[in-house]
């Protein structure tokens, strides 16, 4: 197993920290099936991918094992925007049947949150994700992880986020606030209807909350509630998790227990290691 560090925003507001731990609790309220869920967008830069890594980090510090599965194979921002340093295996090298689940899976200094990265870029990456080597990978992350989040190109410029979503329990679309007209939300969100995933809600994301209309009764009888803590200043909790020191290792048993379900489970992979037909 691999081991990365992410570094995070630490100076997160109040009212996006509780955004995030809603968005959580609503999609737990959907049922304990739901326990796969694909994150896409209309158009690049909306934010779909920030809100993949808060949701997953969120769930994380609920107390599950969380998986965030980069699936944007074309375009993926994780390892840059997130400065992870060197990453040597991805998903794309299991896809092809290089490597193990298990040493493509990434560790991070956030207790509880695995990261499987896409990996290089491959030349037909609609059809790895729709492969049945996809599918039989998600079947055994089931089996290792309380829940998964997986990160898809936005789906008004590919058609890979709903193949992807096809195959997961449920798909929160994220769109960003005065940017992208109803009708081209629509066609995506018909577009996800006929992959037959069940849409679990829309994020709308890059809310300006100074504008009125927001929050207005909420800082009436509240005032600035949370913001007791003085800016930049996180509590113990929050430093240890913000992105900041070392890896935060699990306990010897719950890192054991992973790898002996991923390795038990089988995995697309020659046990003889070979260059992937990837670049």
């Amino acid at each position: 197993m691999q081991e990365v560090t992410l570094h995070l925003e630490q100076n997160t507001d109040f009212h996006t920290k509780e955004a995030f731990k809603t968005l959580r609790s609503n999609v737990e309220f959907c049922g304990s099936d739901v326990r796969v869920v694909a994150v896409t967008s209309c158009t690049p830069h909306e934010g779909k991918t920030s809100v993949a890594m808060e949701m997953a980090k969120a769930f994380a510090e609920a107390g599950n094992k969380t998986l965030l599965i980069d699936a944007d194979m074309r375009k993926s921002v994780l390892v840059g925007r997130y400065k992870t340093g060197a990453v040597k295996y991805g998903m794309s090298h299991c896809l092809v049947g290089k490597y193990k689940y298990s040493e493509a899976l990434c560790q991070t200094n956030i207790a509880r949150l695995f990261i499987f990265f896409s990996g290089p870029v491959p030349p037909n990456p609609s059809e790895l994700l729709g492969s049945d080597r996809f599918a039989n990978m998600l079947n055994v992350m089931r089996e290792a992880f309380d829940y998964i989040i997986i990160d898809t190109p936005p789906l008004g410029s590919v058609i890979d986020a709903a193949v992807v979503a096809k195959r997961c329990d449920g798909t929160v679309l994220v769109v960003e606030s005065n940017a992208v007209n109803y009708r081209f939300v629509q066609r995506v969100k018909e577009q996800l209807d006929k992959s037959g995933s069940r849409i679990l809600g829309v994020v709308l994301n890059k809310v300006d909350l100074n504008k009125k209309g927001y929050y207005g009764h909420y800082g009436k009888y509240y005032g600035r509630y949370g913001y007791d803590t003085p800016a930049g200043q996180a509590q113990p909790s929050e430093r240890r998790q913000a992105g900041g020191g070392g890896i935060q290792r699990p306990t010897g048993a719950e890192r054991s227990e992973i790898i002996d379900r991923l390795d038990r489970m089988g995995y697309p992979a020659d046990t003889e290691k070979k260059t992937p037909n990837v670049r």
